[in-house]
């Protein structure tokens, strides 16, 4: 599968996406594979999100490649988001939070404006994808500089 394909296919669901905010309480659920019709499907990953406008939900996802070592310097995101690692695998550390590795097929969810510490590619020889998929209720930048708010750790 090409790039390009790829995109398209992470583009179609987009609609399903929206629908799971739009028609039910604000939770991601994401399915891994079709079930059979014996068994009832079993969310691959579930969290519980923040209080959001439920009239100003926007939907955004960004595959994302990082080529091998590389890192982001610490910055937040303003929304909620959830993560899938694609192939490879990234250290990723959130404010407050333990540093953890996640693997390709494995998934994380951010805060809202956590301070995203540590994030970087653990191979030094091949890269590493992510598709982040970014839940917000307001018009904004999806990344920005690291946010301190009061009471936050440091």
């Amino acid at each position: 599968m090409t790039n390009r394909d790829h995109k398209q296919s992470v583009m179609s669901l987009l609609p399903l996406i929206a629908v799971l905010f739009i028609a039910s309480p604000v939770r991601l659920i994401a399915h891994s594979s079709l079930s059979t019709a014996a068994s009832a499907p079993q969310p691959a990953y579930s969290h519980e999100l923040p209080a959001m406008d439920g009239n100003h939900l926007r939907v955004f996802v960004s595959d994302i490649e990082v080529a091998p070592r590389e890192s982001s310097p610490p910055h937040s995101h303003p929304c909620a988001v959830i993560g899938h690692v694609a192939a490879g695998a990234f250290r990723h550390k959130v404010k407050g939070e333990p540093e953890a590795v996640y693997k390709a097929g494995e998934d994380f969810y951010e805060p809202p404006n956590g301070v995203h510490e540590v994030f970087a590619n653990v191979s030094d020889k091949d890269p590493a994808r992510l598709i982040a998929i970014f839940v917000c209720d307001h018009e904004t930048k999806l990344t920005v500089p690291p946010v301190e708010t009061p009471g936050m750790q440091k």
